[in-house]
């Protein structure tokens, strides 16, 4: 009892409220068991209907008043209640006040004493983009849509392209002075034209009307609104003209609208012919050889993977955002000022003439066309390369940095590195050959293939390296067998120590020394490829910069610029950064683009193109939305002052073809490179 009280005091002094039901759990197969098993038939004998006395005879005494009197019924509650009332106190009679407890009555920490109501949220892991990607669907599949789409609007673009040039001409001969039967001098004639016209435009261009509602429940007013818009209000108007008189004597601007719709029309359809070219290219392979993904220094090729390609495709580019932030103010500034100079004018027959023409010239021709043309003709380019970009935000991504990693295996890929000869000293050739390919291998470098090469031909093994690491002087290090080895060029073998043959002079040789003496020298052969350097010579001319991230010790900026060209110039970081950049090539992210072929040219070819293409998906949106304000505005006043014959239909289709002009020839560029 003493060393169990010894030790019960060495226990931290901590409190606690307890109920009942814990008192009698902690006390329930011990003596506090036996209490409540004796109250409870104390109680059972209590609550029975006490037997009546015999009827006592005469002459006997009653000696029940000498017997002590029988206690009072009570009830179980109290019983309980009293017993332990007479436990606790026994208890502190015999412990002391402040003893340590254990188990149920050991005295808890205050802070862990008191039941929180609430445990605070545990921190949310944050979802990488990978986590927020769904189920996608097959590439094949999403290629035979694409190219259904494309079937579909495509067959309607030319009759569409003719069906619109037919009020256009009509205007010009007009225009021209000549005068066309049943036209000429005819104003609800020519409301009926333009409105067959333009309702024979608006059937064969659904697929606009489509777009919209795909726009309107994204949230999204893009130019295609703005194009359906005005179709409307061109219709209505040439109802107008039909039926009032009281409508300004001016040529509805129906065949504005027609040539809108079929300019929003080669838009969907460059746009599809984009998706099918490279969802077709990207659904050769299940398994790509290789995948362009971002770091945070440069674009960088990893192992290949389709697990994204699609989502990144399909998501919005730069135009689209800009569109729906300017387009909304656009059509709102449009329906104000057609109030305006018409209603607030007294005219209010010339409502939806006016909001027609200021709608058409913030709608314009070329915003459909900023981002499916050059990405049509990206995408194009790269399927014939054996390659693919996921849509804008694909191609943003990897060439934000303007920058690209590359590695020995780039710059000389196989067959490019050749083994000139070898010289061994006082070694069997087997185990030269075996150190020298273990040692390339564990280096995963350009070299590793070389070797592996002269191995199998020497019917040799790879062994294990232990204790491998690099040198920053050109070489690396290791252990086969408990032996020490070096595999490195001249200038690492002479700073280890290792001792060279004065009537040795290789740039590119590789030493292979073992326990601090050289057993073998290899001559290697650096070859140039011609796809190689006309790949870094693209590069150079479109700014991209290059980061050499080799492992390799022959390849450095000076082998590149006498391979290469004196002007071949490349970040070259150190050992520490060259390693783990390359190390990143090992990786697999989400693809931004996907490459089938082997070499720099296809790797190179696609960064280069996705920032031409951003780059004129960019210039082509500032500039058609230069071109919708300039509309806005110009119209707008036009319409203010009645200058309807300084802005007919005829000279509102120049004034936008003339803003579609630097965009079509812009995307044209985009893909020469």
């Amino acid at each position: 009892m003493a060393s169990n009280k010894k030790r019960q005091l060495n226990e931290p002094l901590v409190e606690e409220e307890f109920c009942l039901e814990d008192i009698l759990a902690e006390y329930g197969g011990s003596r506090g068991q036996k209490l409540m098993e004796a109250v409870e038939r104390s109680v059972d004998h209590t609550e029975e209907e006490p037997p009546k006395p015999p009827k006592r005879p005469r002459g006997e005494t009653d000696i029940s008043k000498d017997l002590p009197k029988a206690p009072r019924p009570i009830s179980l509650e109290q019983m309980v209640g009293n017993t332990v009332d007479a436990v606790m106190e026994e208890r502190r009679e015999e412990e002391p006040i402040l003893q340590p407890r254990k188990g149920l009555f050991s005295r808890r920490k205050a802070e862990e004493d008191t039941e929180r109501l609430f445990e605070p949220p545990e921190p949310e892991e944050e979802l990488t983009e990978a986590d927020e990607i769904g189920e996608e669907p097959d590439l094949r599949t999403a290629a035979a849509d694409a190219r259904e789409d494309y079937k579909t609007r495509s067959a309607m673009l030319l009759p569409a392209f003719f069906l619109a040039l037919i009020p256009t001409a009509l205007l010009a001969l007009e225009e021209q002075g000549i005068l066309i039967p049943l036209w000429s001098g005819r104003p609800k004639n020519q409301a009926i034209v333009l409105l067959v016209c333009l309702v024979l435009s608006a059937i064969l261009c659904r697929g606009v009307f489509a777009k919209v509602l795909e726009r309107l429940r994204e949230k999204r007013c893009t130019s295609e609104v703005l194009v359906a818009a005005a179709a409307a209000a061109a219709m209505g108007d040439c109802v107008v003209r039909f039926v009032s008189a009281a409508r300004a004597d001016v040529t509805p601007y129906a065949a504005v609208s027609c040539l809108a719709l079929f300019f929003a029309q080669l838009g969907n359809t460059r746009l599809d012919r984009g998706y099918f070219d490279t969802f077709r290219a990207a659904s050769m392979d299940d398994e790509p050889p290789y995948l362009i993904a971002e770091t945070e220094r440069a674009a960088c090729k990893q192992r290949g993977a389709v697990f994204g390609f699609y989502t990144t495709a399909q998501r919005t580019d730069d135009s689209v955002l800009a569109q729906t932030v300017l387009l909304p103010l656009l059509g709102v500034a449009a329906v104000v000022f057609a109030g305006l100079t018409s209603l607030g004018k007294g005219r209010g027959s010339d409502f939806l003439l006016h909001l027609s023409i200021i709608l058409s010239g913030a709608a314009g021709f070329v915003l459909p066309l900023c981002f499916s043309l050059p990405w049509a003709r990206l995408a194009r380019h790269l399927q014939k390369a054996g390659c693919a970009v996921a849509g804008f935000q694909g191609a943003e991504k990897i060439s934000r940095r303007k920058c690209m990693i590359l590695t020995d295996t780039d710059l000389f890929p196989p067959g490019a590195v050749q083994l000139n000869g070898m010289k061994i000293y006082g070694e069997e050739r087997w185990k030269v050959v075996s150190y020298a390919a273990s040692m390339a291998r564990a280096a995963d470098c350009g070299l590793g293939r070389l070797f592996t090469e002269v191995l199998r031909s020497e019917m040799g093994d790879h062994l294990k390296v232990d204790q491998f690491a690099f040198y920053e002087e050109g070489g690396y290090a290791g252990t086969i067998r408990g032996e020490s080895v070096l595999l490195g060029t001249a200038s690492f073998m002479r700073k280890m120590d290792v001792r060279l043959p004065g009537d040795i002079n290789l740039k590119t040789g590789i030493f292979l020394a073992v326990d601090k003496e050289l057993v073998a020298v290899f001559a290697v052969k650096y070859n140039p490829s011609e796809n190689v350097d006309f790949a870094l010579k693209m590069l150079r001319k479109n700014s991209v910069s290059t980061i050499l991230a080799t492992r390799d010790p022959n390849v450095t900026p000076a082998l590149l610029k006498r391979k290469f060209g004196k002007r071949t110039r490349m970040e070259y970081p150190n050992l520490m950064v060259r390693v783990a950049l390359s190390e990143a090539g090992k990786d697999r992210d989400l693809p931004r683009a996907l490459l089938f072929r082997e070499g720099l040219l296809p790797y190179a070819e696609t960064v280069v193109g996705s920032r031409r293409m951003v780059r004129t998906v960019r210039w082509n949106t500032l500039i058609s939305l230069a071109g919708s304000v300039a509309g806005t505005l110009l119209t707008a006043y036009l319409a203010s002052v009645g200058g309807y014959a300084l802005m007919s239909p005829l000279t509102l289709e120049a004034f936008l073809l003339l803003w579609t002009a630097p965009v079509v020839l812009l995307s044209d560029l985009s893909a020469r490179y």
